[in-house]
């Protein structure tokens, strides 16, 4: 076999379906974490410089974001490994290992291995679509204040005394207490927030970790149905070994029949 063939049979032997889905989740994982970390200390920012000025009424709050950026950095490394995982065991599972390095023996561990990386993915999919979900709500709320902004802005609105009563109470999304100073801001004030650096940096990179998010849970799914896949293949495969098993006892059997049959013969002679 020359050397172009045998890249062509290792390059069959590559599970390219738990491939993708390892890309995709690596992505989604990667741009949830690093987008919502940078995204989460930027909000910290905007609060504490604009709609709440006294460090007491949003200490809450920023011990909250703080354990969120610790579980962001045990999320990106629990996937990093489990997607290297998942990989590794597309790789073991394929048929076309199978036919590169001939017949493999099944076992009930190894089927058992497979059956729990089916759960644990169904229950990690079903968390992300949670976290999924959770990633829009700022989304929204900062979409919120820039609509509002935009209103501030259009020409029916902008240099008219109503402008100052166009307002955004952030108070009312539960993040900071009613008691907060001063919770809200109007008109201008509220437009000026909006040209910052630090909203329009937030705002879109929450945008970007809710995709990711979105990601995350489409690459999950992937796997789902790729481990599913195996699973009934290595179940085929044991059922296949036993067959296999079977039928070379029973021939074995039968030769040791016909040569005792024919031994007897013999001895009359």
């Amino acid at each position: 076999m020359g050397c172009f063939e045998c890249c062509i049979k290792c390059l069959g032997g590559v599970p390219y379906a738990s491939l993708v889905a390892t890309i995709l989740c690596f992505s989604g994982v990667a741009l949830f974490c690093g987008c919502g970390h940078v995204a989460l200390a930027g909000t910290v920012a905007i609060l504490e410089q604009h709609f709440s000025t006294n460090t007491s009424d949003h200490a809450l709050l920023s011990e909250v974001i703080q354990l969120m950026q610790y579980v962001i950095y045990g999320i990106a490394s629990f996937f990093f490994l489990y997607g290297i995982i998942l990989l590794a065991e597309g790789f073991y599972t394929t048929s076309a290992v199978k036919e590169l390095h001939g017949e493999f023996k099944t076992t009930a561990c190894g089927r058992c291995i497979s059956g729990m990386f089916v759960f644990l993915t169904y229950v990690l999919g079903v968390a992300w679509l949670g976290v999924f979900g959770f990633s829009a709500v700022p989304v929204f709320m900062f979409y919120n204040i820039w609509s509002t902004c935009e209103v501030i802005k259009s020409p029916q609105t902008n240099g008219t005394a109503g402008v100052e009563q166009i307002c955004v109470d952030i108070r009312q999304y539960g993040i900071i207490p009613w008691n907060a100073f001063p919770g809200r801001m109007c008109g201008s004030a509220l437009e000026n927030i909006c040209n910052t650096s630090e909203f329009y940096m937030s705002y879109h990179l929450f945008i970007v970790a809710c995709a990711g998010a979105g990601a995350t849970v489409i690459a999950l799914i992937h796997f789902l149905m790729i481990l599913s896949s195996n699973w009934a293949y290595l179940k085929d495969a044991s059922k296949m070994q036993a067959y296999q098993d079977i039928k070379a006892k029973e021939e074995q059997e039968l030769q040791d029949i016909q040569s005792r049959s024919k031994e007897q013969p013999n001895s009359y002679t």
